[in-house]
């Protein structure tokens, strides 16, 4: 966050935390969006996450749907 990136790749950046910290870290991501205006792309099997979203891509059996 040094630089003042643009973008904020996140792979299943809750995958592994218990509910609490997952909400925790989630509620950070979203207030760096907000604050410095940063786009982020994350990537996610939980469809309560994906539902947060602006926008939600699936991508099944290869194919960007």
């Amino acid at each position: 966050m040094i630089a003042s990136p643009k973008l904020l790749l996140a792979d299943e950046p809750t995958g592994n935390l218990d509910q609490k910290t997952g909400r925790e870290i989630l509620e950070l991501l979203y207030s760096l969006q907000r604050d410095e205006k940063l786009t982020i792309l994350m990537v996610t099997h939980d469809p309560t996450i994906a539902r947060e979203a602006d926008r939600m891509y699936k991508l099944s059996e290869g194919k960007l749907l």
